[in-house]
């Protein structure tokens, strides 16, 4: 038969005009196909991570995140407000808890736990699923995970309430594991006020920026101060440990004045009887001649790694979130040694810190892993991870440690620590109070480290640090054991009553 002109491309054999048509179909179809395969496994994280993406941010507030927990309480909630961010965060006592909590804003993001615990708390970490494959195929995710924390509840409290609205910061740990018991910073501020995405929530955040006194700053872990005198610990154990004192109550031969090495500037005592006093004495009393010799003599390299092995210097750390860099000098000259070595000069802490070091004190010389959550869960409380206890490094050997609680015990029974006794307890304390300021001209530092045993106890139950950055007062009567110490022993005591309450 014979066909029109052009209809024999229809024939197995004729002319390529449709084979060529189902081949540029074909490549059509598989490029579809690469490309969907790029944009949705190969881009997908640079679409979802698209600031001008709401999907995410709808999906995460679409459902109620999980809970913050003390003493297996929640302090955290969820509000439906409706809109397109259904549920708002709701904090129970906020600004009590917000140094831990932090805050979760559907405009200005999260901080502290709602920010490192994120994944667990908005239910996309893959842990909290039994079929995490499943959630990825369906797009889906679990439901909101609570995280436990290591507060003590009654301890958390009492730090806040004696600091009575000064500003300043408490961090308290137990001694044996590192947990955190307590992480107080003041002033407060409540991170209710920056859950939605209303325009009261912009005010807000405005407010607490132009506040002079940083509210939002968390002071225990993110604000380094001198420790002054609360430093001689330190000292102390790295004269012991390097052999430049033997014995507790031998001289040291120490002057008083102090002629800072190569200058003629004179360091003095507030104390009396500190001139040629022995280790036990200083420490008793505080005398800075005698610790500022000792650091001299004891030498920069030996002092610098007696402070690194209590923590100075690292840039590590994380409770899980990040703490500001405790720092000791590495290049001095003999006069900034000197000073140095008494909380001086441009040594700082954070409270975490120094209370890590009554931590050491109170063990056998090792500094434990500081930690805030104890484990994560479901929803319905079945475990999903859990903190184990370990330590950092050792400090000191356990002689020295074992010197060193006895010298704060004395300091405490005998000397500048006597506002934190505690009947029916062993309490050790070291006080300070930091100079700062152009020409030392700001108000002192209040501070106060310590540790307390019960009596019926095996081993310490809490080391605690206190700094008060406005202590009342005259500036000369200005004083750790006056201002600081009485926050300590208020913590101190509400730990070790819990712990009688619980038999922990």
């Amino acid at each position: 038969m014979n066909l029109p002109r052009g209809l024999d491309s229809a024939r197995p054999g004729g002319t390529p005009t449709i084979q060529r048509a189902a081949a540029l179909c074909a490549l059509l179809l598989v490029a579809l196909l690469v490309n969907a395969t790029r944009v949705q496994i190969f881009e997908a994280s640079r679409y979802d991570d698209n600031p001008a993406n709401r999907r995410q941010m709808i999906a995460r507030y679409g459902a109620p995140r999980g809970d913050i927990l003390v003493d297996g309480r929640a302090v955290t909630g969820s509000r439906d407000a409706g809109g397109m961010f259904r549920y708002e965060r709701t904090y129970t006592d906020g600004p009590l808890f917000a140094p831990v909590t932090g805050f979760a804003s559907q405009v200005y993001g999260t901080t502290m736990l709602e920010d490192t615990q994120d994944a667990t708390l908005a239910g996309t970490d893959p842990d909290l699923a039994p079929f995490p494959l499943w959630n990825d195929v369906t797009r889906t995710r679990s439901s909101g995970g609570n995280v436990v924390t290591t507060l003590n509840g009654a301890a958390q409290r009492a730090a806040y309430q004696a600091l009575g609205g000064r500003s300043g910061a408490v961090a308290a740990i137990e001694p044996s594991t590192g947990r955190i018991l307590a992480l107080v910073s003041a002033p407060s501020y409540d991170p209710g006020e920056l859950s939605g995405s209303r325009d009261s929530v912009a005010r807000a955040w405005e407010r607490l920026n132009a506040d002079a006194g940083k509210p939002m700053l968390n002071r225990a872990i993110r604000q380094t101060y001198p420790p002054g005198s609360t430093f001689k610990v330190v000292t102390a154990a790295a004269a012991l440990d390097a052999g430049v004192v033997r014995d507790l109550d031998e001289s040291t031969n120490s002057p008083d004045p102090y002629l800072l090495p190569g200058t003629t500037t004179r360091l003095t005592n507030e104390a009396r009887g500190c001139e040629d006093a022995s280790l036990r004495y200083a420490f008793e009393w505080s005398c800075n001649t005698v610790f500022a010799k000792l650091g001299f003599e004891v030498g920069l390299r030996n002092m610098t790694q007696a402070a690194e092995r209590f923590g100075f210097n690292d840039q590590k750390l994380r409770i899980p979130f990040s703490v500001a860099q405790s720092t000791f000098d590495r290049k001095l000259d003999g006069p900034q040694l000197a000073l140095s070595s008494i909380g001086q000069f441009d040594t700082r802490a954070t409270p975490l810190q120094m209370a890590m070091i009554a931590g050491a004190v109170a063990g056998d010389g090792s500094v434990g892993a500081p930690y805030l959550v104890d484990r994560t869960t479901t929803k319905s409380g079945d475990t999903v991870s859990a903190t184990e206890p370990r330590t950092l490094r050792r400090a000191m050997s356990p002689a020295t440690a074992a010197a060193l609680r006895e010298m704060m015990v004395n300091a405490v029974q005998e000397g500048t620590g006597q506002n934190a006794m505690i009947p029916g307890a062993t309490v050790g304390g070291k006080t300070g109070t930091a100079q700062h300021g152009v020409g030392n001209s700001g108000t002192p530092y209040a501070w106060f480290i310590s540790w307390a045993q019960a009596d019926d106890a095996m081993e310490p139950g809490v080391a605690v640090a206190v700094v008060v950055e406005d202590a009342a007062g005259e500036r000369g009567e200005i004083s750790g054991g006056g201002d600081a110490a009485p926050i300590a022993r208020s913590v101190m005591r509400a730990v070790l009553q819990s712990q009688r309450d619980t038999g922990g």
